[in-house]
């Protein structure tokens, strides 16, 4: 139920322009704690979206205390503006019909288009884009650039189809897509299974049913309207994010022993960042286990992990075939490794529970970057911040990509394209300006050097007071 629910007409206080109300004698804790249960209600199958929900909601206490208003904002922004759910059949090589569920969440158009990737994986369901698309909102309000947040994906396990299966769901799926995107409609991109292979086989459907050529999709090819860094931005701008909190809290980085989940684009690529900065990436990980480097990963072992992920699309243990010094671990995850510094939970969310958490703190970890959407539990977080670890987290370490994906969609609007420094560039200093938006926005509101709560109400606070301006939509 609403705060407002079974209250006394006197017990009921507006702002100044009676559209936002609050109660006066019930404990803004309370009220918090009401509204998620609202909402909850609606809802309570969605287990993602509900935990990143308590996440922000739960960080933004000083910022209701100041202003309760904000507690209607945020009830509105919690319910997507569009949600868009459809069939996609296609064939697989035998001839046999296959049939997926498409989704799309147009989550909030409040600052600028919708944005944000798709995602197809077995366990893609409403629940998960929900969650995606509710941490896109504030990710995309922390880069400064007008965009808005979005999410979609499919159920569609790509794993062990053939290209020409992957082709004919990616024909399909667009074919029922292309009425909800356009290039100052909503721009999607990849996430989790969606790489080049799949933008290029979406775009082409696009285009073909469109009739025009705009830039619809980012993380496109450099020879139709890709920008340069754009595969790199995840990893690297999360490698920048660190290095900016290392900066200001006088931690060498030089040297520094670091654990990397995921053996993706993320994770290839923060390590990439990670061995240019002269730190030392010990692990990579996928779903049946981790490889670990006792001395870490250099640039000719990377190479070698790319390719066998990237071209023959195999296990992380092929890796250990083609490097004597690597250890595999099956059906274990890396953050047992010790005498660490920086954890990259680069691969999915929830990846790290409390127990692996107490196990990072042990082995002398100082700093948590989330390059993953949402990798740690709330008992993780708990087990951090008990122990004084920061948490740099992913709506603003991550942020990297869809900073990259913004600037993809600049040069398509203007029909050019910039250097790989000039990008480089512009993604150091946006990384810089998120890092700065969160010290400055936990410091405000008493939390200072919590990051996690300066990222929740720095994005809040920006896409909140625009949508107070923008009226009742």
């Amino acid at each position: 139920m609403s705060p407002q629910t079974y209250a006394s007409p006197d017990d009921i206080q507006t702002d100044l322009t009676g559209r936002f109300s609050w109660l006066k004698s019930v404990p803004i804790e309370q009220q918090i704690s009401m509204l998620y249960k609202k909402i909850e209600s609606r809802d309570p199958d969605q287990k993602p979206f509900l935990q990143a929900l308590s996440e922000v909601l739960y960080s933004l206490v000083p910022v209701f205390k100041a202003n309760p208003k904000y507690l209607s904002v945020l009830e509105s922004m919690a319910e997507p503006e569009r949600v868009i759910v459809f069939r996609v059949p296609w064939t697989d090589d035998s001839g046999v019909q296959r049939v997926n569920r498409g989704f799309r969440v147009q989550f909030s158009s409040t600052l600028g288009p919708y944005k944000g990737g798709l995602r197809f994986h077995p366990t893609v369901d409403l629940g998960v884009i929900k969650f995606l698309g509710f941490e896109q909102v504030l990710k995309n309000s922390l880069t400064g650039l007008p965009m808005g947040g979005g999410k979609g994906g499919s159920d569609f396990d790509p794993k062990g189809k053939s290209d020409s299966e992957i082709l004919r769901f990616c024909q399909s799926f667009m074919t029922s897509l292309y009425r909800h995107i356009g290039a100052d409609t909503d721009v999607p991109a990849g996430d989790i299974n969606v790489g080049g292979r799949e933008i290029g086989y979406l775009f082409g459907q696009y285009k073909r049913l469109m009739n025009q050529f705009d830039g619809v999709l980012t993380g496109k090819s450099l020879s139709w309207g890709g920008s340069l860094i754009r595969p790199e931005a995840s990893g690297y701008g999360a490698v920048y994010f660190a290095q900016n909190w290392a900066e200001d809290n006088k931690v060498e980085m030089k040297g520094a022993r670091c654990l990397v989940s995921g053996a993706g684009n993320v994770a290839q690529y923060t390590v990439e960042k990670l061995l240019q900065l002269q730190a030392v990436p010990l692990t990579m990980s996928d779903s049946t286990g981790f490889v670990f480097e006792s001395e870490g990963f250099t640039e000719e072992k990377l190479d070698k992990m790319m390719y066998i992920k990237n071209v023959l699309r195999g296990r992380i243990s092929d890796y250990c075939k083609v490097s004597p010094t690597a250890k595999f671990f099956m059906g274990e995850k890396p953050w047992k490794v010790d005498d660490v510094k920086f954890a990259f939970p680069c691969a999915t969310e929830n990846e790290i529970n409390g127990i692996d958490a107490k196990m990072l703190v042990t082995n002398g970890c100082v700093c948590v970057v989330e390059g993953a959407n949402m990798p740690s539990t709330a008992e993780a977080i708990q087990v951090y911040e008990a122990a004084g670890v920061t948490l740099c987290p992913g709506k603003a370490a991550n942020a990297g990509g869809v900073a990259v994906s913004g600037l993809e969609m600049a040069q398509n609007s203007m029909r050019t394209s910039w250097t790989r420094e000039e990008v480089d560039e512009k993604l150091k200093r946006i990384m810089k300006s998120i890092y700065q938006s969160c010290v400055d926005a936990a410091a405000k509101y008493g939390c200072p050097g919590n990051l996690k709560m300066g990222a929740n109400i720095a994005g809040f606070l920006k896409v909140a007071d625009s949508m107070i301006e923008q009226g009742c939509v």
